[in-house]
């Protein structure tokens, strides 16, 4: 998969994705990820990118032509169509299934905004979609371009060593869940005993396991993501037992949810 980066940091793109799971698909060749900075096709002694907005008010406005000088090289120096995505707190909220369905494209371009923001008419003219990572504002939408980077680079065939694990994460699998919790060496520990169950080599019994943690922790943490009329009969016999223990004082201790299931 290729993906460019219209962002006035690009070397910040390019150190954040040279390590772990996005640096090694980048040397497999899975992954192509080019940054391109605006100010390069700014005009001017002073390569300007950027100007007061109309109307008054504090901060600056990136300006329409270095964007779109840029992002006429970046189309230009690929092969195929590619959406432009401006990563924005306006923008829908990034899901998994919105991650799924971006890493499929052969291609995909990003737009990273500064300052007070990209003139409108930019946005309404060249970009296809607005995503926002969360609820909250930052200097600029190359930490936002970063976290999509990572979650698209991960459902690369070959980006992770075992297949399964991306299948395993939150938010994957049936439902759309959270993960379960995962237990590693020693077994014996002053913070606690790994469950028997993940001990037993059962592996029926491990599934079973998994799965009413997940939807556990689901119904506690995420209650707006559980659709419990959509689960099926042994489902809804998992997660009525993981109340019952919770009640008794065995299971996730975080956090107590109401009687209506939100926490």
């Amino acid at each position: 998969m290729r993906i460019d980066v219209l962002t006035l940091f690009p070397d910040f793109i390019d150190q954040s994705a040279s390590f772990g799971v996005v640096g090694r698909a980048r040397e497999r060749g899975l992954l192509q990820l080019h940054g391109w900075n605006p100010r390069d096709y700014a005009q001017g002694n002073y390569r300007r990118v950027d100007d007061r907005p109309f109307g008054g008010g504090p901060g600056m406005v990136m300006l329409i032509e270095p964007l779109r000088a840029c992002l006429a090289a970046a189309r230009a120096a690929g092969a195929g169509p590619a959406p432009l995505v401006y990563l924005t707190p306006q923008g829908r909220p990034l899901t998994q299934a919105k991650v799924r369905e971006l890493a499929a494209l052969p291609r995909l371009m990003l737009l990273c905004g500064r300052y007070e923001g990209v003139d409108e008419r930019f946005i309404q003219a060249e970009v296809d979609e607005e995503i926002s990572i969360g609820d909250y504002v930052l200097s600029g939408g190359e930490l936002g371009a970063a976290v999509l980077v990572d979650a698209i680079t991960r459902l690369q065939d070959g980006a992770l060593g075992d297949a399964e694990s991306a299948a395993q994460d939150s938010f994957e699998g049936e439902g759309g869940l959270l993960d379960c919790p995962h237990y590693s060496h020693p077994v014996q520990h002053d913070w606690g005993e790994v469950p028997a169950v993940l001990r037993s080599g059962n592996h029926a019994a491990i599934a079973r396991w998994r799965r009413q943690q997940s939807l556990g922790r689901t119904w506690l943490r995420r209650p707006e993501l559980l659709d419990e009329d959509a689960l099926s009969k042994a489902d809804r016999k998992l997660l009525a037992a993981f109340r019952e223990d919770l009640a008794a004082g065995v299971g996730d201790p975080l956090p107590t949810p109401g009687e209506d299931g939100t926490t």
